[in-house]
């Protein structure tokens, strides 16, 4: 039976077709719900609002205009980055949700309660645009997610603050890079049941490795807590690699290697009404215990595997582990953007002159540079990175 209206949609009634009306993230979800169910992928339930929803909401509270007359300002180099994202968060986040919205996403919140059984459901709300997650674009990270929100004043809120995240000095940037037309991508929320991954774990896989492109096996990274330590790249994760030929032999047990991060916080839920989540340190044991057992690295290995078989190319999929039942869910998949794009060729690096040690942490890109360190302690010294 089918619970979905044109501005709110279930998860069960999407398709990976459905970007336009509910952008990549809440589409993905809604085609692994759909047909990878009965292959054990296990997704959350939720919904998502339609892509109409936010522009009947521009439209109701007459924000175009100002918008529009804002991002022209922006071009014509008449006003900062910083100025023009703030006045159009600002604007978003004063508006009114039109009736008909606000109900169709409380009835839909009631009716997950039931669902699930309980009267206040924790989920994670997750913003979703129209032109998200592409096979030549991805997205991913430059709309705000916001976790562990219970009762339907704080979702109707986080809701307004996703539709204010498409226009981060982050999101605008890139959609000037990339072409699109910011009054073309509209945005989509995705409401989706929270899993105790606050005192499980979670964290993100790969289809291919994400430095040499090999694909014959699957990366994933763990983490205590909440998977957006993982997802922001503010802890050091465990890391796992599964060699993907293997994984269909009984008995065998291909993990390549099982890498000790040093996981050093974590979050988890907040206490009482005013804060969702909180940011903690990790304990000593928990530093120094892996994250996933032999058994669990191979069933999300295999999980990842099928998803892959799905999508028919490599995969950027995140994990969270529920710590009451210590079942794995699959909570977001999306193409794998930048390596296996790649022309597959990769250059090493070695460093012949070390200079005093600033730091240590994963490290990101895929070339080495030379120069002086701009050292920021704070955001508020922002301007001082040239």
């Amino acid at each position: 039976m089918s619970f979905s209206s044109p501005l709110v949609i279930w998860f069960e009634d999407l398709s990976r077709d459905d970007v336009p009306k509910v952008g990549g993230k809440n589409a993905s979800l809604g085609e692994m719900v759909a047909r990878l169910s009965g292959a054990g992928i296990r997704v959350p339930p939720g919904f998502a609002t339609s892509a109409d929803m936010f522009r009947d909401f521009l439209t109701a509270n007459r924000l175009n205009e100002g918008m529009a007359e804002t991002l022209a300002r922006l071009d014509a180099g008449k006003l900062a980055l910083a100025q023009a994202g703030q006045s159009i968060r600002a604007a978003i986040q004063a508006a009114d949700w039109p009736e008909d919205a606000r109900q169709a996403i409380l009835s839909s919140y009631r009716e997950l309660a039931r669902r699930t059984g309980l009267p206040e459901p924790a989920v994670a709300v997750r913003s979703s645009a129209t032109a998200e997650d592409l096979p030549d674009a991805s997205f991913a990270g430059q709309q705000e997610t916001f976790l562990n929100i219970r009762g339907e004043a704080a979702l109707l809120d986080a809701c307004r603050r996703c539709y204010a995240s498409l226009y981060t000095d982050r999101a605008i940037t890139y959609r000037r890079l990339k072409g699109f037309e910011h009054a073309r991508v509209a945005l989509s929320v995705g409401v989706q049941h929270m899993v105790r991954s606050d005192i499980g774990g979670a964290g993100v896989m790969f289809t291919i490795d994400t430095e040499s492109g090999f694909d014959k096996v699957v990366l994933i990274n763990a983490a205590w807590g909440l998977g957006e330590t993982v997802v922001q790249g503010t802890v050091s994760p465990d890391e796992y690699q599964v060699f993907k030929p293997l994984l269909g032999q009984p008995g065998l047990v291909p993990i390549l290697e099982k890498k000790l991060g040093a996981k050093e916080r974590k979050l988890v839920h907040g206490r009482g009404a005013g804060s969702a989540t909180r940011d903690v340190p990790t304990s000593a044991a928990e530093r120094a215990r892996l994250v996933l057992s032999d058994e669990e690295i191979l069933d999300l290995a295999r999980q990842a595997c099928v998803i892959e078989r799905h999508y028919g190319r490599a995969m950027d999929i995140e994990w969270a582990k529920d710590g009451d039942t210590g079942l794995l869910h699959i909570v977001q998949a999306r193409p794998e953007t930048v390596r296996s794009g790649s022309q597959g060729t990769f250059l090493s690096y070695r460093i012949g002159q070390h200079g005093r040690e600033l730091l240590r942490g994963l490290s990101i890109g895929e070339a080495v540079a030379a120069g002086t360190v701009c050292l920021i302690e704070s955001v508020r010294d922002i301007g001082r990175f040239v």
